[in-house]
């Protein structure tokens, strides 16, 4: 960490997200890879993953280069740097395999660059397989270590004991620095568990966005949650015991939901469309 070269940055904010465990059909780890390309985002730092992966479980893979040569890719944490257009803030985003290893050491790591960096706020993307329906609304739960954030984006306190992910760790990890920190949690259908899921993605986006108070851009993300939807739809209309199990999961979706859920889903699609305006050519 020491070579690490930190430009001057404007009141920069940081995302992180983890592959595996953490990381459902993907959708977290598509957040950071669609906010890479959209805001083409250059390398800041990479970590050693001979310090924090046993690769017999993150294994290299191999791949052609661009003159035709072999070359073994290693599970590499990488920080990025974007300064996204018309914006005040820049943003780092961090996206890395889950490590198996020294798990202490790498979130101290990470933290230690943030505040380098001058991060003030800290956002870990998640997603979990869960008994939810593909017909509605991704639901996305978040959690604080902040009160102030707490309390402006109506967050609940977990309740939830049991094993933790990475970006758990990191995000107490952030907290004990001084950097609040906040979670956000996709939930996938876990009968439709294959990656990539962009609906839960766009859904994890969208949440961002929410909590950061930015516009971010959607790209093709939407299209493809479309096109996600029509293949989740064909399979559950020719599959009987899907179709029967998906309108178990509406009816007790829709019976829990209050009343007015949807009136405040409206009111935060419409924030985001005000956002967006400047974000999204068109």
């Amino acid at each position: 960490m020491d070579d690490v070269s930190i430009p001057p940055l404007r009141d920069p904010w940081m995302v992180a997200a983890f592959e595996g465990w953490n990381d459902a059909g993907d959708a977290a780890s598509s957040v950071l890879d669609h906010l890479v390309t959209a805001w083409d985002a250059d390398v800041l730092a990479e970590l050693d993953p001979e310090e924090y992966y046993d690769f017999q479980v993150q294994r290299p893979h191999v791949h052609p280069d661009e003159g035709g040569a072999r070359m073994i890719v290693w599970p590499t944490p990488t920080l990025y740097l974007a300064r996204p257009p018309g914006q005040e803030r820049d943003v780092l985003l961090f996206r890395a395999p889950e490590p198996n290893i020294r798990w202490r050491a790498f979130c101290s790591t990470v933290v230690g660059l943030a505040r380098l960096a001058g991060v003030t706020e800290l956002v870990t993307l998640g997603a979990l397989l869960a008994d939810t329906p593909h017909t509605r609304p991704v639901p996305v739960s978040g959690s604080s270590s902040d009160p102030t954030l707490s309390e402006r984006l109506s967050l609940r306190p977990s309740t939830y004991s049991g094993p933790v992910g990475i970006t758990a760790v990191l995000s107490e990890t952030a907290a004990l620095e001084g950097i609040p920190s906040l979670s956000l949690w996709a939930a996938v259908p876990h009968y439709l568990a294959e990656p990539p899921c962009p609906k839960a993605t766009l859904a994890l986006l969208g949440a961002l966005e929410d909590a950061v108070s930015v516009g971010l851009p959607q790209g093709a993300l939407e299209d493809l949650s479309e096109a996600w939807q029509r293949g989740a739809d064909e399979l559950a209309e020719g599959d009987p015991d899907i179709a029967e199990y998906v309108q178990e999961l509406e009816s007790e979706r829709d019976t829990s939901e209050l009343p007015e859920a949807s009136g405040d889903a409206i009111a935060r699609e419409f924030e985001r469309y005000l956002r967006r305006r400047n974000v999204d050519p068109g």
